[in-house]
């Protein structure tokens, strides 16, 4: 008998039909020499400290680092939970093979594994690989089964990263809380340090800051309005600098040109071409979803779930905006399943009344298709079954894929910038004007207006972008204008929003808006895609951050965390996106699993040191009331005065 393994009831409810197993049991359904039952998700996880030494029971300073010389792992969850392991064991000890139908991924392989090795699987296991739910892709990866050794790394990765979160948190947690917590006991307050979410929240305290620290310079702008347009002053300015930075300076300016005519001395017209916006990944579709409907990353990763589920959409946990070769020969069935749900846009690309069309008719740009940008799973696109019985924001959310998949296979927007110069006295002046020759893909978009409040946050090309037209300006034309001075305030940051923060979290807190070298930095982004939605979560259910609106702000508890907290390796973005691309480069096979655990023992050694030897600013262990300072030779409690006696301690 072959047993098939699913990460949830529902998924392997219908492998179990596409594979004829239609019999239902307790806990799976057979058939047809298969047995397919499933998992709800972590049946499994790593012991708790209690669990590997009644040392590590209490909390106390004397018994960190906590490192197992050996992490084993455990049946974790309810009575249910329970109850559906002891079925998958009782199938597996009988089973002739096993099909490992797990998520598709680093996390779904890790899932997976320790179940078997929880069970005692002694038998065959094959491998599952699919983007998709659909019958025929289903039908297509049964024909294709890898044995799972081919994904030993994907599973090191994943072990790996599971024992660093173990690690750090659980000993960076208690060693942080027993230090500097207030409270005692029962009561007292668990400081939570996690090696994803510590930094992600000093991101947020960080940028909290430097709104709060903000002193706003005043400056003037010199602009001047000639025939109905503005052109701004060209003035030389040092960097950091602006040009006119005192009123007297600018009324000074205007002076000297209001008199003097404006002449044309240029004019430049260049066609130019906007690619479409690109496919999305999860953090490209968590931002749009954010952006544009207010919802949280972890509703849009809900929602893409459920559609991926439904099987109308393809495996939503991606990091990946290109599709793979082999995707397109597909491409015209995928647009003919959905062709009566976009009629328009699909006639704009000549599907016949039967929906079908050459795929050598469509283009292939290498801005779609690479499998060089390609690893384990292709961008977010539409399966090309019929979005059918959605709910409302189900549709949302397919809405924004579909459009987007159906864009990149429009001509290019073709545009013409048109750059102005002029001189006014001494002083030139320039205007920029843009006019859509062409308008292309933005055909697609051009009955969702609210698509105009998305930025170029995921394509070349912004969909907010507005034409704007200039008058036919003649090179050496001249006339009257009229200066005006405008005075301006610099602002201060934004407050990160889900969206932005989604973004800081994918390129470790750097601020890059070019496309190609966001894609580039990916590799040593802030957890991964699937992760990073449940990380923002932990940062609200742990009040360390709330929402004002669409504003994320960092609450006193979380900045008084991160200001406590003295060790680098916890609160750096950048240092935490390292370790990120050498989990990556596990799975790759290109770093191994075991040099890794040797540095994360030696990290999580690292930031317990750190804070042993930190006495000074803790509250006194004895009165509760003092902080600790110290003298000249050793440490002692604030309160020494009042009598406590702490000092003698040492």
């Amino acid at each position: 008998m072959i047993v098939c393994v699913a990460e949830k009831p529902s998924v392997g409810e219908y492998i179990a039909r596409v594979l004829g197993a239609n019999q239902r049991k307790n806990g799976y359904f057979e058939g047809n020499g298969y047995q397919v039952t499933w998992t709800f998700g972590h049946l499994c996880a790593l012991l708790d400290p209690q669990e590997y030494t009644e040392q590590w029971k209490g909390w106390n300073l004397s018994s960190l680092p906590m490192i197992p010389a050996r992490f084993a792992i455990k049946v974790h969850g309810d009575e249910g939970v329970h109850k559906q392991f002891n079925v998958i064991k009782s199938l597996i000890e009988q089973a002739d093979e096993v099909i490992n139908c797990g998520d598709a991924g680093q996390e779904g392989e890790l899932i997976q594994r320790w179940v078997y090795q929880q069970a005692g699987c002694k038998c065959p296991v094959k491998r599952l690989w699919v983007s998709s739910l659909t019958e025929e892709a289903i039908r297509e990866g049964f024909q294709s089964l890898k044995d799972q050794s081919e994904y030993q790394h994907l599973y090191e990765a994943g072990m790996m990263r599971a024992i660093g979160d173990w690690l750090l948190g659980m000993n960076a947690t208690r060693a942080y809380t027993i230090r500097y917590a207030q409270g005692r006991g029962r009561e007292r307050q668990v400081l939570s340090v996690g090696r994803v979410q510590t930094p992600t929240l000093a991101l947020v305290v960080k940028r909290q800051a430097e709104i709060e620290h903000f002193v706003p310079k005043t400056y003037w702008e010199l602009k001047t309005n000639y025939r109905d347009t503005l052109f701004s002053a060209q003035l030389p300015v040092e960097e950091g600098e602006y040009a006119i930075t005192s009123e007297e300076q600018g009324l000074a300016l205007v002076d000297s040109i209001k008199d003097e005519p404006l002449t044309i001395t240029s004019v430049e017209k260049k066609k130019g071409m906007e690619y479409a916006p690109k496919l999305y990944d999860l953090t490209s579709l968590q931002v749009d979803c954010n952006k544009k409907y207010s919802f949280s990353a972890e509703q849009t990763l809900q929602l893409i779930q459920s559609l991926y589920e439904k099987r109308v959409t393809t495996y939503p946990r991606v990091d990946t905006t290109y599709l793979s070769d082999d995707i397109y020969p597909k491409v015209p069935n995928t647009l003919a399943g959905i062709k009566d749900f976009y009629p328009q846009i699909t006639a704009l690309l000549g599907l016949k009344a039967d929906g079908k069309k050459g795929a050598g008719s469509l283009p292939k740009s290498k801005k779609v298709f690479d499998n060089k940008k390609v690893t384990d799973h292709h961008a977010i696109i539409p399966t090309g079954q019929r979005p059918e019985g959605l709910t409302a924001d189900e549709k949302k959310v397919y809405d924004l894929v579909a459009l987007h998949f159906i864009a990149v296979f429009y001509p290019d927007c073709e545009v013409s910038n048109t750059t102005v110069m002029a001189k006014a006295g001494e002083i030139d002046f320039k205007v920029t004007g843009r006019e859509v020759l062409k308008p292309g893909w933005r055909a697609v978009f051009e009955n969702d207006r609210s698509q105009s409040e998305l930025n170029d946050e995921n394509g070349d090309a912004s969909l907010n972008d507005v034409a704007k037209s200039l008058p036919a300006f003649m090179k050496g034309e001249s006339g009257a204008h009229e200066p005006v001075l405008k005075e301006k305030t610099t602002t201060p940051p934004k407050y990160y929003t889900e969206a932005t923060l989604l973004r800081a979290m994918e390129t470790a807190g750097k601020t890059v808006d070019n496309d190609e070298l966001r894609e580039a930095m990916k590799e040593n982004g802030i957890g991964r895609p699937s992760t990073r939605a449940a990380i923002i979560e932990k940062l609200y259910q742990r009040k360390y951050i709330v929402k004002q609106g669409k504003s994320l702000r960092a609450t006193e508890t979380g900045i008084n965390l991160i200001h406590l907290i003295i060790s680098p390796l916890l609160k750096s973005a950048e240092l935490t996106g390292l370790w990120e691309k050498k989990l990556r480069e596990i799975e790759r096979g290109e770093y191994k699993a075991q040099d890794f655990l040797s540095e994360l023992k030696e990290m999580t050694s690292g930031v317990v040191r750190d804070v042993k030897s930190n006495k000074a600013g803790m509250l006194c262990p004895v009165c509760r009331q003092g902080l600790i300072i110290r003298g000249n030779t050793r440490y002692g409690c604030s309160r020494w005065r009042e009598g406590c006696n702490y000092a003698e301690a040492f």
